[in-house]
């Protein structure tokens, strides 16, 4: 059975789900600061919970970044992560309710919830499962604008939090 969708073609879909593996490999070939920031702003687009956003991106791309980040990933994920034109860093930012009378305007108090001390393993929760749905939703742009993509685990949080997030309490890799 085939099932007719109003608003993606077919096209679309294959670009953004039905071909779409994890890209274990990538071409030679740059990828400019103005595409990747073209994803972020799609991908800021989607909704999460309270419209939160609590996702905060890092760039890596230039030779001296990828140094910094090669102690913190996996045997497995090395050669393929130093080859690949970018490496983006997904964080959570753990008082990403400081944004809220902007990003959550119909109601600010919701703030005052995250706040707290007691609910701060709430909060952090909240922050990393959102953060993790904004990767998602970047994962999406960057494929609708032609790049391919890989997820990855197999990194040590503690290391790259510590060299790109030194100030931890208020982002956390994801």
């Amino acid at each position: 059975m085939k099932i007719t969708l109003p608003f993606l073609d077919e096209r679309a879909l294959r670009a953004l789900f039905l071909e779409a593996r994890t890209a274990n490999g990538f071409l030679d070939a740059p990828v400019s600061r103005e595409v990747l920031e073209r994803a972020v702003e799609i991908a800021e687009l989607g909704p999460t919970s309270a419209n939160a956003l609590p996702a905060r991106y890092v760039f890596v791309q230039s030779p001296e970044a990828k140094e910094r980040l090669k102690p913190a990933v996996g045997p497995t994920n090395l050669d393929k992560t130093m080859k690949a034109p970018a490496t983006m860093i997904v964080a959570a930012d753990l008082k990403f309710y400081e944004n809220f009378a902007r990003t959550f305007p119909t109601r600010p108090e919701m703030a005052d919830r995250f706040k707290l001390p007691e609910q701060a393993e709430a909060t952090r929760a909240f922050a990393r499962d959102n953060a993790l749905l904004q990767m998602g939703y970047f994962i999406l742009a960057a494929r609708a604008l032609g790049l391919d993509c890989g997820a990855m685990g197999g990194f040590d949080r503690t290391k790259v939090d510590a060299e790109f997030f030194p100030t931890a309490g208020s982002s956390r890799c994801t």
